[in-house]
């Protein structure tokens, strides 16, 4: 038996009558009929005058025959009478607004009764009875329909009666708001959600209708039927329909969460002086405050969905769980709520095991906690290969990050709605759904990914997809977490065995942490011309083909394969610099407040020297290589990612050409002006100023010494960062990154992406690149480097002057200018080098990767 229809324990199968029952029920009617178009038209009395029939029924059998059989119309269309007055509208009411046409005054209660329930069942439909009629106050244009219909009852009814019927009155309104709550959600624009969620009411409304089908049946046929027995049959129902009511208010309210105060604004007494003003210059009428409501409800609604406010999609859900755990304690109300969630949830649940089994996203009104970015498509990954694809292109509405971070992108997520904070529409996960949403996410990106790659996807062997599931079910979630591996394992063996993700990886890991140092100095000696000029003036196309000239010299194996996808590029700006201005955007990584502040001081004079920068920039300070990888590998590849390459591998280059320069100047230095004098040297002065003129050849000799010295420590200071930054940073940490992809350490994709970011962002952090203090005291250090190794010819020039004027009477006078100027890079190199106390510090307090770095720069340390 149905809930809501009542339950008949203890009555007869057979609903037939016997002729007395029959005889004393028709003749009952009668009566009442011929009393109430006494009362209507005052004509005849009550002791049975003719009157014609105020329902159109032919009265053939004179006023004898108490019967209803004679009526064809009603007997087979008993719902014709109530149609004929149509739902909603009121009647003529011109003997007064509210008020029964008919008085009940003097009637029998037994005649009263009768009245009233064939009134009821009118009224239990919406339709406006003779007794029982709408609420002096109701209005078809300006009442709300969700709000349902109120009804009132003539004054003249029996007092006894009227409690009963006063109960069973506010279903008439719980009915009529629940059909303009259909009626109205039933349009497309509100969803599937909201369709399932009228099917289902309209499935319950049903068993409503029949009940009242049934009471009629009971009405007409049984003499016993009273007004106490409808109470008790409706009574149950009554819950129900007070249930979905509620239900409908609270979707209503978050429709328009600021009903409520424009409620409380409008009433508040309006001036008339103000509203004939208005009136005068055109702005009064309802419409206009109707257009005006409209307006101010789209302004604070926010954007996406939430504009119109409409209720939709996971809200909807929302609200049936969150009443359903509210009302936990009410049997009936857990029991229709769970109802109505199983039913409301069907086409959320079938969107998602589309989205998660085949990739597709199949929402069009936008109700799914996936959202996708269509301008986001794979036609510009081929063009300007970015990560936007994989990051973007689909997302969680409520604007969660999928990397585990729980910061929240604002970009394109709706404004919470004012009354609790809950997100509108799609962004709002059900509750439930709520700890399964990433991977939802996930398992339906990376069989798109599979799909764009036009490999057709196989269905999982051990997925149920003839199965229908529930959000309260747990093979649902079951379901989820199944075809989230079975997506992750085939996106994966696409990326490490069909795309070769291993040795594209090796080869980058060769050509941008100088693993093959002979590709790279036979690079930087074919080219070593161009590099000196200025980056603006240095021709790409021959840096280019001498690029390819030593790929094709001194690479094999895998390097061979790809080496067409390595490309020269020319970085708009240097490397220390460009690093200090992210570092200051960003923040120190590992760093203080105040580190973050100072470097942003330090910034901001670098940017007020940028145009001269700029013209000083050469072409070996900003050159730079790039990689081209297709998709999906550039899902690993990222934009991002190559970034990180492009600056390990300036820094590396960097460290490598001015090695190569400083060893070029000890090259130098072996030449004749540089040989050791053949007279013996005597015991070196105090201070060079006062040597006397003729010792020029100790002096000579201490310069050059100073000078060997010098390059000797600038070249061993290079050696030792290059030899740290290869062997102690990049090769264990490439290890280990390689250990874990041979291995099957890595499970998912998104745990392979985030291993490779982590790599490379462990490599610029334990290369110092990261560090506003050790990147400016070292960047420093490596310009005093590079600047006094171009001064190589400066310092041999000098020597042959100074070998030249040994035998002159007037001795060498500009032997005080050289050691001013040698005495400058000493200066500037010695007052850089507190770089070591720098990394002393941050090894032993932040980085202890660093603690090697510390013990082979303690060699060179000033004495």
């Amino acid at each position: 038996m149905d809930p809501y229809t009542p339950r008949t324990h203890g009555r007869k199968k057979n609903l037939g009558l016997s002729t007395r029952e029959y005889t004393k029920v028709t003749g009952t009617i009668a009566s009442v009929r011929r009393t109430r178009q006494y009362l209507e038209d005052g004509l005849g009395d009550e002791s049975g005058a003719r009157v014609p029939s105020s329902r159109g029924s032919v009265d053939r059998g004179g006023y004898d025959e108490p019967s209803f059989i004679a009526e064809t119309s009603f007997v087979r269309a008993p719902l014709n009478s109530r149609v004929a007055s149509g739902v909603g509208v009121p009647k003529d009411r011109s003997k007064g607004k509210g008020k029964a046409r008919d008085t009940l005054d003097g009637v029998p209660v037994e005649i009263q009764e009768a009245l009233i329930l064939e009134d009821l069942l009118f009224v239990l439909m919406g339709i406006e009875g003779t007794h029982i009629t709408y609420h002096p106050d109701h209005s078809p244009e300006d009442d709300d329909p969700l709000q349902g219909v109120r009804f009132v009852v003539s004054p003249s009814l029996d007092p006894s009666l009227r409690d009963l019927v006063e109960r069973i009155l506010p279903l008439a309104t719980y009915y009529t708001a629940i059909t303009s709550f259909i009626e109205l959600r039933s349009h497309l624009d509100f969803g599937l959600v909201n369709h399932a969620l009228c099917a289902a009411m309209r499935d319950m409304l049903k068993d409503y209708q029949t009940l009242l089908s049934q009471l009629e049946h009971a009405f007409s046929t049984s003499p016993q039927f009273t007004l106490q027995k409808l109470w008790f049959y409706v009574h149950p129902t009554l819950h129900t329909l007070s249930l979905l009511y509620l239900l409908i208010t609270e979707l209503a309210t978050a429709d328009d969460p600021s009903a409520a105060m424009s409620d409380s604004d409008s009433d508040s007494t309006p001036d008339p002086e103000e509203e004939a003003r208005n009136e005068a210059l055109g702005l009064g009428g309802a419409k206009l405050k109707a257009v005006l409501s409209d307006i101010n409800k789209g302004s604070t609604l926010g954007v996406d969905d939430s504009a119109s406010g409409i209720v939709k999609g996971g809200e909807v859900l929302a609200i049936l769980h969150e009443r359903m755990q509210n009302m936990s304690g009410d049997p009936a109300a857990r029991a229709l709520y769970g109802a109505l969630s199983r039913a409301t949830g069907k086409p959320y649940v079938e969107m998602v095991q589309v989205w998660i089994r085949t990739g597709r996203l199949v929402d069009p009104y936008e109700e799914l906690c996936v959202k996708e970015s269509k301008f986001i498509d794979r036609g510009t990954l081929e063009m300007d290969y970015v990560d936007e694809y994989w990051e973007r292109r689909y997302t969680l509405r409520d604007g969660t990050a999928v990397g585990g971070s729980s910061k929240q992108h604002q970009a394109g997520v709706p404004s919470p709605r004012t009354v609790d904070g809950r997100l509108p529409g799609g962004a709002c996960i059900p509750p439930p759904l709520e700890r399964w949403k990433k991977k939802v996410l996930l398992a339906g990106k990376y069989l798109n990914v599979i799909r764009e790659c036009g490999i057709e996807i196989s269905r999982d062997p051990d997925s149920t997809d003839d199965e229908e599931f529930s959000m309260e079910d747990d093979k649902f979630y079951k379901s989820i977490d199944e075809a989230y591996a079975h997506a992750n394992r085939t996106l994966l063996q696409l990326l490490l065995r069909d795309q070769q993700l291993m040795p594209r990886l090796r080869s980058l890991k060769r050509f941008f942490f100088l693993s093959q140092s002979s590709f790279l100095t036979h690079l930087l000696d074919l080219s070593q011309s161009e590099l000196r000029k200025q980056a603006k003036s240095a021709s790409l196309v021959k840096l280019q083909s001498l690029l390819d000239l030593a790929l094709n010299t001194d690479t094999q194996g895998e390097d061979a394969m790809f080496r067409e996808d390595v490309r020269v590029t020319m970085a708009s700006s240097g490397l220390y610099e460009w690093l200090l201005k992210v570092v200051t955007v960003n923040g120190v990584i590992g760093g203080e407040d105040g580190d973050r502040g100072q470097a942003y001081e330090e910034s901001k004079k670098e940017r007020e020297k940028e145009k001269d920068d700029k013209k000083q920039l050469l072409a070996i300070d900003a050159l730079a290589l790039d990689y081209n990888v297709k998709f999906p590998l550039s899902l690993v590849i990222s934009r991002r990612t190559i970034l990180r390459y492009q600056l390990i591998f300036r820094f590396l280059l960097h460290l490598k050409h001015v090695e190569q320069s400083l060893s070029s100047m000890w090259i130098e230095h072996k030449t004749s002006p540089w040989r050791r004098s053949t007279r013996p040297p005597t015991s070196r002065a105090s201070s060079p100023a006062s040597t006397p003129a003729n010792d020029w050849h100790t002096d000579f000799e201490n310069w050059r010494k100073r000078v060997f010295l010098l390059r000797t420590r600038m070249l061993a200071f290079v050696q030792q960062v290059l030899a740290f930054c290869t062997f102690e940073v990049l090769e264990p940490n490439w290890r280990k990154l390689e250990e874990k992809l041979k291995a099957g350490k890595v499970e998912t994709v998104d745990q392979l992406l985030r291993d490779h970011v982590d790599f490379l962002d462990t490599c610029l952090k334990e290369c110092m690149l990261t560090s506003s203090k050790l990147l400016k005291t070292y960047s420093k250090l490596i310009v005093t480097c590079s600047t006094f190794a171009l001064y190589t010819a400066s310092f041999t020039k000098s020597a042959n002057q100074a070998r030249a004027t040994a035998d002159s009477p007037e001795g060498d006078r500009a032997m005080p200018k050289r050691w001013d100027f040698l005495d400058k890079f000493e200066t500037n190199f010695n007052h850089w080098f507190v770089h070591l106390d720098c990394v002393q510090f941050y090894a032993s307090s932040e980085n202890v990767s660093l603690l090697p770095l510390v013990v082979r720069l303690n060699s060179i340390k000033a004495t």
